[in-house]
C-alpha cells in the first residue's frame, strides 16, 4: 500500500510540538497515536516507534509520532509522563484532523507512556482503545517487591552467584541492608504521600476507560515485572484484567525495549492484528463486537 511521512508542527498552550504522521493513501478512522515513554524523542530506541508508524501504514492505519514539550524539537519546557495530558490532547487534536469521519484514536506507549496514556484516555471520548506497553508502576515498595522475586530469586539458580558467594565476592549484609533500606523509603514516602499513588490512579483509569486494551509484556523486563506482582496482589487489577475487553501478550524472553529483530517483529504485528480484528468485527458486526477473538497467530 502506498503511503507517505509528512512532518507536522502544532501548538500546544504557549509551545510548539513537532510530530511526523505516517499516512498510508487511503486511511481508515482509526488512527494509532504513538506517546513516547521516558527521556525519549519521536524516533523511539532503536528507531521503533519510526519502524511502527511505517509499518502500520503500510497496512493502511494512518499514524501520529510526536515530541513533548521541553523533548526532542520541540519547545517549552521539559515535564513528567504524569503531566503530559495538555501535549497528548493536542496531539490527538491534530491526528483526529487527518481521519475521515467517524474520527477515532488508539493510544500506543510504551513504559511511562502506557501509564500517561491510561490516566489520559477515559478522559476523553475520541480515545478508543490502548496498547499498553511494558507499562510503568514504580514505587518503591513495588520496586523491592519485584526485585526480591524476580532478581534475587533467580540469582539462587545460578552458578555465577554461588561461585562469588564461596569466593567471598558476594556480601549477603550489604543486599539485605540495602534491600532493608528500599524498604524503609517507601514506607516513610507511603505515610508522606497526600495524594493517590500510581498503581491505584492508573487502576483507576482503566476502570472508567471502557475501550479495548491491548497488554504486552516483556519477560526480561524488570519493569514488566513489576506491574505483573502488582496486578498478582491486587484483586482490583486483577479483576480489570480478566474483563474481556483485555487481551494480555506475553514475550517470555524480551527485554523493555524490544532490541532484537524477533522481539520488535512480534510486537508490531501484534499491534496490527489487533487494529485489524477490532476493525473487521466493527465492519461485521457494529462496533464493540468481537472483543473476544483470539490472537493466537504472531503473525496474523
Amino acid at each position: 500500500m502506498n503511503w507517505r511521512e509528512e512532518a507536522v508542527v502544532f501548538p500546544c498552550g504557549d509551545d510548539e510540538l513537532v510530530g511526523v504522521f505516517a499516512l498510508p493513501e487511503q486511511a481508515g478512522p482509526r488512527g494509532v497515536l504513538i506517546v513516547v515513554g521516558g527521556p525519549q524523542y519521536r524516533a523511539g530506541s532503536h528507531r521503533q516507534f519510526t519502524l511502527l508508524s511505517r509499518y502500520l501504514a503500510q497496512r493502511g492505519i494512518a499514524s501520529l509520532r510526536f515530541d513533548y514539550r521541553g523533548m526532542g524539537d520541540s519547545s517549552g519546557a521539559a515535564r513528567t509522563f504524569e503531566a503530559a495530558s495538555e501535549d497528548i490532547r493536542a496531539a490527538v487534536d491534530r491526528l483526529v484532523e487527518r481521519l475521515p469521519a467517524p474520527r477515532e484514536v488508539v493510544i500506543w506507549g510504551l513504559c511511562d507512556a502506557a501509564s500517561a496514556a491510561l490516566m489520559y484516555a477515559q478522559a476523553d471520548p475520541r480515545v478508543s482503545g490502548l496498547i499498553l506497553v511494558n507499562p510503568w508502576v514504580r514505587t518503591e515498595a513495588g520496586l523491592a517487591r519485584a526485585q526480591l522475586r524476580h532478581y534475587y530469586g533467580a540469582r539462587l539458580l545460578q552458578v555465577s552467584f554461588w561461585q562469588k558467594l564461596v569466593q567471598g565476592e558476594f556480601k549477603p549484609a550489604r543486599a539485605a541492608r540495602s534491600f532493608g533500606e528500599s524498604l524503609l523509603r517507601s514506607i516513610r514516602r507511603s505515610r508522606d504521600h497526600i495524594g493517590q499513588p500510581l498503581p491505584e490512579r492508573m487502576e483507576a483509569g482503566l476502570r472508567r476507560f471502557k475501550g479495548r486494551v491491548l497488554l504486552i509484556l516483556s519477560g526480561k523486563d524488570l519493569t514488566a515485572q513489576e506491574f505483573n506482582s502488582l496486578a498478582a496482589g491486587s484483586p482490583g487489577w486483577q479483576g480489570l484484567l480478566r474483563e474481556p475487553r483485555v487481551t494480555r501478550f506475553e514475550m517470555a524472553e524480551a527485554n523493555h525495549t524490544f532490541s532484537r529483530h524477533d522481539w520488535r517483529e512480534q510486537v508490531l504485528s501484534r499491534t496490527s492484528a489487533w487494529l485489524m480484528q477490532e476493525r473487521a468485527s466493527e465492519g461485521s458486526s457494529g462496533r464493540g463486537a468481537g472483543r473476544n477473538a483470539s490472537l493466537d497467530d504472531p503473525k496474523a
